[in-house]
Parts: C-alpha cells; structure tokens; sequence
C-alpha cells in the first residue's frame, strides 16, 4: 500500500515529490516515535516508511529549528532533513539508506521498548497525606523516572502533581538512590502523552540527554 504524499518546492523551486524516489514503501500504522528537534523530544507516529524516506503523523505543531533525529522504538536513531510539512502530517528524507527489513521487524540489537522521554520537570509527589519536592527525569506512557531526597517505599502508592498536568495515581516500583521508578495505575493515550510533552517543553528545564554516536546511518546512544 502507498500513501499519496505533497510536493513541495526544492531549492531551485522546482517541485520535489517524495513519493519519486525509487525505493519501495511500506506503511506502518500506529508505530510510535520519538522526534528530537534540537534539546527537544517529542512523541509523533511512524506512517510510511522506505530505505529513503518516512512520513510522520503528529499531535501539536512543532518548531522545527535545529537539527531533527527520528528515534524508534528499538533505540535506534536516524538523522533525517524535512521534505515536506501539513501540520499534522511531515515528510523527512534519511541522509543515508536505512535497512527497512530491520526496522518493520523490529530486528535491532537494542531491544523493543516503551519509548521514554527525557525531561528535568519540577513535580510534587503526593504520600501519606504530604507533599514531597522532587523532579521527572523521563517519562513514558507507562511511567516515569523521579528523583527525590524523600524516602519511598517500593510498593508505596503516591500521586504525582505537575504544572499543566492532571494528577497522576502511581506506585513506586524500584528505587535506587535518589531515584525512583513509578508505574502508573492509567496508561497514557499517545495523545495524552504527546500533549503532555509539549507542554512541558515550555516549563521544563534542559535535559541531561545521553550523547549519540553516528555508526554507519543510525546515531547509536550511549
């Protein structure tokens, strides 16, 4: 199955149609995504994808300033150049051919995961009738990564409050140090989620992200 995508303009403007390069497509509903758009993260859903190109289905409007990286659900991470924008729909084209075998079959060394944000958010956690400082360093549809100085106990239901976000009902299930891992007792919608994380690029602090390293066409993390 193809999906019929816009032309657009080149540099010399001609109009560019992606859909002209000779690669196959294949369509991937419903696989969702990780776009980083310079310090930015942000949730969008893998459409169509070939050794070339992919199309994206997005939630919110997105800033495009700054170098872009398409993350899968494997871990792996992809360089891409914008094509082509609609608003909720984008066009991105790889800087260099990607296995598209490996990718649909999820076939990567990195294994299959629920795609985690990383994001320094203020947030109060809610416990035994008190309210406890302590800040999100990732979060995903399942749960989040919260740093405190507060002591938890593994099992402990606890209900985390944050600026532009419902309250959250969770339990901590682990803790290292500092940080704790919650699971929450509602999973996220992707849309909820990606709202959420729009949100909070406005009010968070800059991540501490993990470097990528370039190997080959993919941008392996450390």
């Amino acid at each position: 199955m193809n999906l019929q995508l816009p032309e657009m303009e080149g540099a010399n403007g001609q109009p560019v149609a992606i859909d002209d390069r000779a690669a196959p497509r294949f369509t991937l509903l419903i696989r969702p995504g990780k776009l980083h758009v310079g310090e930015a993260q942000y949730l969008c859903v893998i459409r169509d994808i070939s050794a070339t190109g992919v199309s994206i289905r997005l939630f919110h409007p997105i800033d495009w300033r700054g170098p872009v990286v398409l993350e899968l659900q494997t871990g792996d991470c992809y360089p891409v150049e914008q094509v082509w924008d609609r608003g909720a729909e984008a066009g991105f084209r790889f800087f260099d051919p990607i296995e598209v075998d490996s990718v649909i079959g999820h076939c990567s060394h990195y294994p299959k995961r629920d795609l985690r944000f990383e994001i320094r958010l203020p947030v109060v956690i809610q416990a035994q009738g008190q309210a406890f400082p302590a800040s999100v360093a990732n979060l995903s549809r399942q749960g989040a990564l919260v740093e405190s100085d507060d002591m938890f106990a593994i099992g402990q239901a606890v209900m985390l409050q944050a600026k532009g976000l419902s309250t959250i009902e969770a339990r901590i299930r682990w803790r290292k140090a500092k940080a704790y891992g919650l699971v929450f007792d509602t999973t996220f919608s992707l849309q909820q989620l990606a709202l959420a994380l729009q949100r909070f690029q406005h009010v968070a602090q800059p991540p501490n992200l993990p470097s990528m390293r370039m190997s080959g066409t993919a941008a392996e993390r450390d």
